[in-house]
């Protein structure tokens, strides 16, 4: 039992740079031996890693001289509860080579560390552990490999990619149909994987906004709480529809994403947050997904 995306409280100006990215998602187990205080130091080295990394062939863009800079930062305002860790952004930054030092820096990776309501996990951790079991990255994955062996080597951790299953993205669209939003006009849309065919064949099914609410008011019992049953209804409803309409049984194919106003999930583990009001509330599910990926 989840409970519904709580409004958000975090600060709109210092979450902005999650909005309309594609990230992909890890779940990280704890880290030993890292500290906030130390953040500009870690920058330091992660730039020499990446450096020794370049001086073996493995950089992205091979031949180019290009100055990678990276900045390592923390974001307190990324957090469920004052139990949590503060988020934590690593961002690299190219300058060319012939440009001069107070050019703009383009920013080419980014990779955030949090954890949203998931202080749970840290209960019965030993003090030297910080526990950060989201991470989200947006950029080439080839900067994402290079990152990620520096904080598992440094830090002692394993970064695994948390995939989505079609359990959780029927929650994510119940969940989401339910909030409210300003003037949308977008639709819900449900992508399912037809399995068992010589060739991939998807189906797209769009719902209006307003028809979704209209139908999931009309299942949830309780407004603040959703249970499984709640979902299974509001799926069903849904399936039976398309079924009257196209004669084809949904409930025999994959859902392998959802998009809505709120944010859209692809089961691989891609997320896209559209509402800054609701990022907290996503935040906290996928903390929720990385956690039990974790234990």
């Amino acid at each position: 039992l989840f409970p519904p995306p709580p409004q958000d409280n975090t600060d709109p100006q210092k979450t902005a740079f999650l909005l309309r990215k594609q990230w992909t998602l890890y779940s990280v187990t704890p880290l030993y031996g890292f500290s906030n205080a130390h953040l500009k130091h870690y920058a330091r080295l992660l730039s020499a890693f990446i450096a020794a990394e370049k001086q073996k062939g493995l950089a992205v863009e091979v031949g180019v001289e290009l100055d990678i800079k990276v900045a390592v930062s923390s974001i307190p305002d990324l957090k469920g509860s004052d139990r949590d860790q503060d988020a934590i952004l690593v961002q690299l930054s190219l300058r060319p080579p012939a440009s001069p030092k107070n050019s703009e820096e383009k920013l080419v990776w980014s990779g955030c560390f949090c954890s949203v309501s998931g202080d749970h996990l840290s209960e019965n951790l030993p003090e030297d552990f910080t526990c950060l079991p989201l991470f989200l990255a947006n950029g080439a994955e080839s900067y994402t490999s290079i990152v990620g062996s520096w904080f598992q080597k440094t830090f002692d951790c394993c970064f695994r990619r948390l995939a989505i299953s079609p359990l959780n993205l029927s929650w994510m669209a119940a969940m989401w149909t339910g909030c409210q939003v300003d003037k949308t006009t977008s639709a819900m849309e449900l992508i399912f994987s037809v399995p068992c065919l010589p060739y991939p064949l998807d189906i797209s099914y769009a719902i209006h906004p307003e028809d979704a609410k209209a139908l999931w008011d009309t299942v949830q019992k309780t407004p603040g709480e959703i249970t499984q049953e709640e979902v299974d209804v509001f799926m069903d409803c849904l399936y039976s529809h398309f079924h009257r309409h196209f004669k084809i049984h949904l409930s025999a194919t994959k859902l392998v994403k959802v998009s809505t106003a709120i944010a859209s999930a692809h089961c691989d583990g891609i997320i896209k947050f559209l509402q800054s009001k609701y990022l907290a509330g996503v935040l906290m599910l996928l903390t929720e997904l990385a956690i039990s990926q974790i234990q």
